[in-house]
């Protein structure tokens, strides 16, 4: 079965979505790898910036490591998160049937495919992700809808998603999704998720066979 790549935005941190969004990926059945924005601990890293005047080179490094702050946060959430920091460990969590969250600081360290500043966040980090693990799909999880049909290139021009996500989907050809408030029902579709109530809409069965539709 094919793995997916979930990136659930830092933003729902903010919202309060985020308990309800891990509820459902936790029990995905099939193998996902969650991506963690940074939330609050990246707007902090923003602040300082802005404060002590450092170098964006260390300002994405500094992010790097509140993504990994919110990806404790989502393992001390739901406890069938395992972090995982490679490749061959988040594959070691699906033999396990464990869900992966990822913390990307010893991948990111040496990818020279990323840039080292503010154009990349974690969307296009999840994209990246996506294409090291053999270009498999991607989701994003965001604090907002979108058109149906809408291009990552349109979607980067309007700030939904980050240019280096548009880039890398592009170049990777990969199969991607948006997933907003209200869509829970189709996340867990995609994640096959067996349950009785999902969200407030309460799917009894979510598909056996389901992807992310190619855009």
């Amino acid at each position: 079965m094919k793995p997916i790549v979930v990136k659930i935005g830092g933003s729902l941190v903010e919202t309060g979505r985020l308990r309800e969004i891990l509820a459902i990926v936790a029990r995905a059945q099939r193998p996902t790898v969650i991506v963690p924005g940074g939330g609050p601990f990246a707007d902090a890293v923003r602040n300082a910036q802005a404060e002590f005047g450092f170098s964006d080179e260390a300002a994405h490094d500094m992010a790097i490591l509140a993504m990994q702050q919110t990806a404790l946060l989502m393992q001390a959430i739901a406890p069938r998160l395992l972090s995982t920091d490679t490749l061959a460990a988040m594959r070691r969590a699906w033999a396990e049937r464990r869900c992966a969250v990822w913390m990307p600081a010893k991948l990111c360290e040496r990818d020279n495919r990323i840039p080292r500043d503010w154009s990349i966040t974690s969307d296009g980090l999840a994209a990246r992700l996506a294409e090291r693990l053999g270009r498999v799909p991607v989701v994003l999880v965001k604090s907002r809808r979108v058109e149906p049909g809408a291009t990552a290139a349109a979607l980067a021009r309007e700030g939904v998603v980050d240019p280096v996500f548009a880039e890398i989907q592009a170049r990777a050809r990969l199969e991607w999704a948006v997933v907003g408030p209200g869509e829970e029902v189709r996340l867990a579709t995609m994640l096959q998720v067996m349950s009785r109530r999902v969200g407030r809409r309460g799917a009894k069965k979510a598909s056996v066979e389901a992807s992310t539709a190619r855009r």
